[in-house]
């Protein structure tokens, strides 16, 4: 059969190519097209356009690429009609994502959705339209599927696909000597995020920390899709090393981490590494933000304990005092260490095994027969 998917973010296309896996395992003669990036690539996607081409963040910037963003759209839905996919698989990305499955649906295309929007948090009202639109949901978090019940939406809950990755992580015992990383200074991890937007607007605020941890190194995780010179000036004044596409092994030799609220949160307590939540965009799009959203907290480590595990510094609290405080009080002998390394112990209870991307793969070609 064949199968279109749409991912327009890095996390997605990570979980867009164990989804491929998890369907072939079903469907061996599927074949796929799509949007995504690298890793869907490398597991056999007909790659029509990288994500990296469609990340747009924030209100502000979503306003000022609407033209850029309507062609896309247009773009998209002229090479589905084309391909005629037995299914259509949205992997999150909802801006883009909810108005194609409306588009779908209206052509009578079979329309699947792979991690839910996160409408829980924000504009629950969308939940209508994902029951109009979508054929099958399949949820990430147990908590969505009672929110879904809210509409009288059965959706399908089939864990976290981010325990499959790190499953099938194998450290690299040669890391930090690939890396020229100094083998007895302890590691902060700096994980600024994946756009270029988040590199330009977290790493100097980060990096303000490390004058205050002169027996430390921090470590930048960079990635491939962005430009080396976004981090490059950071290796050259020697404030911080850089890692590229290298996460998983970062973490695991790391001592504690700054990262910029998304996935990465979720992962860093996966790994067991106490963390600093950072987060913060313009003006107008966080005074947005704060009108909308309808949740506590904004990490997804948070969100899950239904508690504050991990500190979330945002907008005017992220500042040089605060980052130090924070970082310092979840380093060995810290005040908060201990008790983040137990929250994440029911976290990872919370979250469950690895098993997602083969169950929602095995739903979704059985779904079509």
């Amino acid at each position: 059969m064949k199968y279109y998917l749409i991912a327009g973010e890095r996390s997605g296309d990570l979980h867009g190519s164990n989804l491929i896996k998890g369907i072939r395992e079903n469907d061996p003669e599927a074949t796929f097209r799509g949007w995504g990036g690298d890793m869907m690539a490398a597991e056999g996607l007909d790659l029509v356009t990288h994500y990296k081409d469609t990340a747009f963040m924030g209100f502000l910037e979503v306003a000022l690429n609407l033209h850029k963003i309507f062609g896309l759209l247009k773009k998209c839905k002229s090479d589905i009609i084309g391909y005629q996919p037995d299914a259509l698989i949205l992997i999150d990305y909802p801006g883009f994502n909810l108005r194609i499955a409306a588009f779908a649906k209206s052509k009578g295309l079979k329309v699947f959705y792979y991690i839910s929007p996160k409408v829980w948090a924000w504009n629950q009202k969308r939940a209508w339209k994902i029951k109009k639109n979508v054929d099958h949901m399949f949820v990430i978090f147990p908590f969505e599927v009672d929110f879904y019940k809210k509409f009288d939406y059965k959706v399908d809950y089939v864990g976290n696909p981010l325990m499959d990755a790190i499953a099938s992580f194998k450290a690299d015992p040669d890391f930090k000597t690939k890396n020229k990383i100094d083998e007895k200074k302890p590691i902060i991890a700096l994980l600024p995020g994946s756009r270029r937007q988040e590199i330009i607007g977290m790493l100097d605020l980060m990096l303000s920390a490390q004058p205050h941890f002169p027996d430390h190194q921090f470590v930048i995780a960079g990635v491939h899709n962005l430009p080396a010179s976004l981090y490059e000036g950071y290796r050259e004044s020697q404030k911080a090393s850089i890692v590229y596409e290298s996460t998983y092994d970062l973490l695991s030799v790391s001592q504690a981490a700054l990262v910029t609220s998304g996935t990465a949160t979720l992962e860093t307590a996966l790994f067991s590494v106490p963390e600093v939540v950072c987060y913060k965009t313009s003006g107008l799009s966080y005074a947005v933000a704060k009108r909308l959203i309808r949740v506590p907290f904004i990490s997804l480590v948070n969100l899950i304990l239904v508690e504050e595990g991990v500190r979330e510094l945002i907008q005017d609290n992220l500042n040089e005092k605060l980052i130090v405080e924070e970082l310092r009080s979840i380093l060995p002998g810290g005040a908060k260490r201990e008790r983040q390394l137990s929250q994440y112990a029911s976290l990872q209870k919370l979250v469950g095994g690895p098993g997602a991307s083969e169950h929602a793969g095995n739903l979704i070609v059985n779904y079509i027969k």
